[in-house]
């Protein structure tokens, strides 16, 4: 798996290509925090559409994501989810609270 992020004005994406489950959720997770930490968006966009697979580890990482969002201040906003990503998203019922952008 890679993460990617880039910071456009008060906007940081993070671009995840690979896949995510339980052997890499961890350091994901610590890549996506440092890069809010460091840039401190506004908001922050995950682009998944370069998601090949999606577990459970995934959905954890997306909700974590979105709780260390809001205590920066920052929103999170789900872009380009590949199927492998949205379907995960949507059983759990994330697009109802989630901004999910697809396109």
């Amino acid at each position: 798996m890679e993460i990617r992020g880039e910071k456009h004005g008060e906007e940081t994406t993070a671009f995840i290509f690979g896949e995510i489950d339980h052997h890499n959720a961890k350091e994901a997770r610590e890549k996506l925090d440092r890069i809010i930490d460091e840039t401190q968006p506004i908001s922050f966009s995950l682009d998944l559409s370069g998601v090949t697979f999606c577990d459970s580890s995934g959905l954890g990482l997306v909700m974590g994501r979105m709780r260390k969002c809001l205590s920066v201040g920052s929103i999170l906003i789900i872009k380009n989810p590949s199927e492998a990503a949205y379907r995960i998203l949507q059983i759990a019922g994330m697009d109802k609270i989630l901004k999910i952008e697809r396109g």
